[in-house]
């Protein structure tokens, strides 16, 4: 039997964004999700966990989930994967989003590989299926893994849902998003949101006072 997926999150940036190191437990080889700041603390997480890093995945353009992307990768010779190229404008943007909230210098880049719906992300033995879920910002995408585990980044929290107030931010699509594209994925998953504790989709459809099955019924 093949070793499982296995992950652990790095909460970085004073947004506290939830960076996931992500490997196969087979191989060794893995992926850091949205490395947004405070790289030398996921590069000891790396290290300490002997992961050969194969990429960097994001899940969209917004500062604290991307604006380390480009140093991380150059640091370990790697691609970046995702996200959607609808989020290009905010990867444009990255100097002006530093500079507005004080972080280190963001250079602006364009990833190795847009990812679209459908696509899949891989390293080591394991897979990931990409999902679309426009409405926080166009280009967001989220990474499931078939053991039952999505990284969502800021589509979806713990008793709340992203913001939509941002440039070609929108409400409708992102519950469209929530209902069409996480929610068949099955009540079991287990999601780690951007910012926050981790939840599962079936405690949300009860609880999550956005997104709940019952305000739809």
């Amino acid at each position: 039997m093949l070793a499982p997926l296995k992950r652990i999150t790095v909460p970085v940036t004073p947004f506290q964004q939830n960076c996931s190191v992500v490997w196969c437990g087979a191989s060794g080889h893995g992926a850091v999700i949205d490395p947004g700041g405070d790289l030398d603390r996921i590069a000891a997480r790396v290290k300490a966990e002997g992961i050969i890093l194969d990429k960097v995945l994001l899940t969209h353009a917004h500062l604290d989930h991307a604006a380390g992307a480009r140093v991380f990768a150059d640091a370990f010779s790697i691609p970046i994967e995702g996200p959607e190229a609808e989020d290009e404008f905010w990867l444009a943007s990255l100097p002006q989003q530093a500079a507005r909230y004080g972080f280190p210098v963001a250079p602006t880049f364009t990833p190795d590989r847009w990812l679209v719906d459908g696509d899949t992300v891989s390293f080591g033995n394991e897979t990931m299926q990409v999902l679309h879920c426009p409405g926080h910002t166009p280009g967001h995408v989220v990474f499931y893994h078939s053991s039952g585990v999505a990284f969502v980044g800021d589509v979806l929290f713990q008793g709340s849902i992203g913001r939509t107030d941002f440039p070609r931010g929108n409400h409708g699509q992102l519950i469209e998003s929530i209902r069409s594209k996480l929610w068949p994925l099955g009540d079991d998953v287990t999601f780690v949101p951007g910012h926050g504790p981790e939840s599962t989709f079936g405690f949300e459809r009860r609880t999550n006072p956005f997104v709940a099955d019952a305000l739809f019924n």
